[in-house]
């Protein structure tokens, strides 16, 4: 297989070569935490009463998120082995093989707005068939203070699967716009949104017991009461972090300073100088930043997502089986529209959203711009089908008066009385 460079399409080769049958039905076809994957935790999280597997190995993760994500070679690739570590961790306990000492592979992604990392973690949960949560960081305060606590991830979990505190105990919490968290400097009053959230989030990133019902929740600590005296089922009343992965990004903006102060000059590489400069992040610059030490030393292993170019959307647009274009042509499709997009309207679309610098996100900024009319007024017409190319992409409402132009718009339905 040829060398491509992280962040080239064909980074890890086609997006099914190689990739075993079991892995390669549609994300669509999945049932509830893709119960269709023969190997792995799915067939825990399809029946809860089934007892822990894991099966994948590192390749397997990596080629099944190249389906979804574009490019991010690099961070497939240390994502797909901390996993793998996580995971056989947890199944060589759960069958009798305890490891004391073993320190969890949490993960902290470095990168831009709208590279993938959500949709990385998200599809390699599904994949797995672990409960996952996702939150962003800015959501948290201090215990005792406005504003969410950190606990509430876990109960999250147990509620994403389905009450299942066992099912729960081996999910995934993903922690978004944690550099949010950084301080800088000191301040007058009291941090409460910063360092205070993660002090309480080092004993859940380690290993804690939450309670499964908030001290401040009394409507459930009295729905726990009485089921207590109806003598019910025994439910345990805390769930254990000690198997649950914990994954943090944040886009980190300015940490290239810190870093460029500290690593000088770097040599020219086929990346933007931001990407160098975030592939090389220490956990020096990383406390530099705003960090806490005891914070960032739960997170080893870390790794840069690299920004989306022109190519890389284009990519993104004909090759992910989650493309936005997907969305477009089921949009159209109610109406009874056929629409097909052609390659040079791709790419007219991908030279688009790279300038708007918002990464895969910019996609649908630029069609909802691009389509706005078509999807107001084709509707109404007679129009059956037509093609995005790029003269449409360019010029969208000249090509829509000509393609209305060969055809008359529908004549509205009207309810008449009959006058008295």
């Amino acid at each position: 297989m040829p060398n491509h460079p992280s962040g080239h399409p064909d980074a890890l080769g086609p997006v099914t070569a190689d990739v075993p049958e079991k892995i390669r039905t549609p994300r669509m076809a999945k049932s509830k935490f893709a119960a269709a994957t023969k190997a792995g935790v799915a067939e825990t999280a399809a029946a809860p009463k089934a007892e822990f597997s894991f099966a994948l190995k590192p390749v397997d993760i990596a080629r099944y998120l190249n389906r979804f994500v574009i490019g991010q070679r690099e961070a497939k690739k240390v994502l797909s082995v901390a996993l793998c570590d996580h995971f056989q961790h947890v199944r060589f306990t759960l069958e009798g093989n305890a490891a004391p000492f073993y320190q969890k592979q949490n993960v902290l992604l470095l990168g831009p707005t709208g590279v993938g990392k959500t949709h990385l973690i998200r599809s390699a949960a599904e994949l797995i068939g672990v409960p996952f949560v996702k939150a962003d960081a800015t959501k948290f305060s201090e215990t005792g203070y406005v504003g969410g606590d950190v606990d509430d991830l876990v109960r999250d979990l147990v509620r994403r699967a389905g009450g299942d505190v066992k099912k729960a105990e081996h999910g995934i919490i993903y922690l978004d716009e944690v550099d949010k968290l950084a301080t800088r400097g000191e301040s007058g009053g009291r941090d409460v949104s910063g360092r205070g959230v993660q002090t309480n989030l080092l004993k859940l990133m380690e290993d804690g017991d939450v309670p499964l019902v908030s001290p401040n929740d009394m409507t459930g600590q009295l729905q726990s009461a009485m089921s207590a005296m109806r003598g019910g089922a025994t439910q345990p009343e805390t769930i254990n972090t000690r198997h649950i992965l914990f994954i943090v990004s944040g886009a980190f903006s300015g940490i290239t300073e810190i870093i460029r102060q500290r690593a000088g000059t770097l040599p020219g590489k086929n990346q933007s100088p931001v990407d160098q400069l975030n592939s090389r992040v220490t956990t020096a610059d990383l406390i530099a930043y705003g960090l806490e030490p005891e914070f960032i030393g739960r997170l080893p292993v870390r790794v840069a997502c690299h920004s989306l170019n022109a190519d890389d959307l284009f990519a993104v647009l004909r090759r992910s089986e989650s493309s936005l274009i997907h969305q477009y042509e089921r949009a159209f499709t109610a109406y009874g529209i056929a629409c097909e997009f052609k390659d040079d309207g791709l790419r007219e679309l991908a030279n688009l959203a790279a300038t708007e610098n918002t990464g895969a996100r910019g996609l649908m900024t630029i069609c909802e711009r691009v389509f706005r009319d078509f999807k107001f007024k084709l509707p109404s017409s007679r129009v059956k089908k037509f093609s995005v190319t790029a003269r449409l992409v360019e010029a969208p409402a000249a090509e829509l008066r000509r393609l209305l132009g060969g055809s008359q718009i529908k004549p509205p339905v009207h309810t008449h009385r009959k006058r008295q």
